[in-house]
């Protein structure tokens, strides 16, 4: 029939009916579930562990680095200001000198610049003869002074200037190595927090089990060894107030490159101690390791500082019973560990002249303050 309407057939309908019930049922079905990755074995875990402690122990190298440069910098700065207030000194005698010789000069040219002895041959009494030879000598020596004076104000005002220069130019080659060793930490921690993201909670716990196992058997080989004496000494007095003050940091954050009153890194902690006793020492580890007085382990008493690594990137504070005290690592926090928690490099005491106390007692700390270092967190 022509201009007539044509439906759609049954088929058609049914077709269309089923896609729309397939599509539906798609949507509404849970989405496939993601194939976990399977846990890391124990080995793994061991050499990922590993790698861990090798950046930290680059990132702590790369802070007692950026620390050197910051304490250099500082004295530098004492240097430049003490350099400008010499120069300032030096510049205004050098004017004063210079305006006396143009004085000089000028009087010699209002006088016609007569030879002396004219002067002398004119006098009309021994007296006057007498005066003005009392005069010229004055006069003369005055000059050569006056000379003088120009001579060595400019000779020490060219040396102040090269030694102010040589002074700068070291301030612009520490501030770039503070610049420096300050992205290699950044880095190195950038690292760790990139593999522990990667870990579950599961792996993260056995990575500190292992880490504490590892820890504790070192401390009991250490101890078997016989290196330490089999009786506690007793500190110093100093030594005594250099542990005082460290107990009272217990539990204060690790942050690399501080040194109190806040937050402290391993040798920030240490030269604070001892700041507090009286005793000025070196601010990084490193410095520490080679300028303070070196002793055997036999002889370690409290108070003295246990340098670990080859490099002596790290230093705590001898409390005695085989432990000291320290700041671990970014994300921990000043505590209570054992003496062989790291590789011993040697110890050194910051009093080697002071004798022991005749008695001492070891303070008392929370139970906190031996807690496990966590893994990971660099946020501090």
């Amino acid at each position: 029939m022509s201009g007539a309407v044509r439906r759609p057939g049954l088929r058609v309908l049914r077709a269309l009916v089923c896609g729309v019930l397939l599509a539906t049922a798609a949507l509404a079905a849970p989405a496939p579930r993601a194939v976990a990755e399977p846990e890391r074995s124990t080995t793994q875990l061991t050499a990922l562990l590993d790698r861990l402690q090798e950046l930290y122990l680059q990132a702590e190298e790369a802070t007692e680095s950026y620390d050197e440069a910051k304490s250099q910098l500082k004295e530098q700065s004492g240097t430049a200001k003490r350099l400008d207030k010499q120069l300032a000194e030096e510049r205004i005698a050098l004017a004063e000198a210079k305006a006396q010789a143009g004085a000089i000069a000028r009087q010699q040219y209002k006088d016609g610049s007569v030879e002396p002895y004219l002067n002398l041959m004119l006098s009309d009494t021994p007296e006057d003869l007498f005066s003005q030879s009392h005069i010229l000598q004055r006069a003369a020596g005055t000059q050569a002074e006056v000379v003088e004076r120009l001579k060595t104000g400019e000779t020490r005002i060219s040396t102040l200037n090269r030694a102010a220069q040589h002074s700068l130019d070291s301030s612009q080659n520490l501030a770039k190595q503070q610049r420096e060793a300050k992205q290699k930490v950044e880095d190195k921690l950038a690292n760790v927090e990139k593999i522990v993201a990667g870990l579950t909670g599961t792996e993260l716990r056995e990575l500190q089990r292992l880490e504490e196992a590892g820890i504790a058997k070192a401390q009991q080989l250490f101890l078997g060894s016989n290196q330490l004496s089999s009786t506690d000494l007793a500190p110093s007095q100093a030594g005594a107030q250099a542990i005082s003050f460290a107990y009272a940091q217990l539990g204060k954050p690790y942050v690399w490159g501080a040194e109190g009153p806040k937050s402290y890194d391993c040798s920030g902690l240490t030269s604070k101690a001892w700041a507090d006793a009286g005793v000025t020492i070196p601010r990084t580890s490193e410095q520490q390791w080679k300028q303070l007085t070196r002793i055997p382990l036999s002889l370690l008493r409290p108070g003295d500082l246990v340098v670990y690594y080859e490099g002596a990137s790290h230093v705590a504070i001898y409390i005695g019973n085989g432990k000291v005290i320290q700041a671990p690592r970014p994300g921990a926090v000043v505590k209570i560990s054992p003496i062989a928690g790291n590789p011993i490099l040697g110890a050194v005491r910051p009093d080697p002249d002071a004798g022991s106390m005749d008695e001492y007692v070891t303070p008392q700390a929370p139970d906190s303050a031996t807690d496990p270092t966590p893994i990971g967190d660099t946020s501090s």
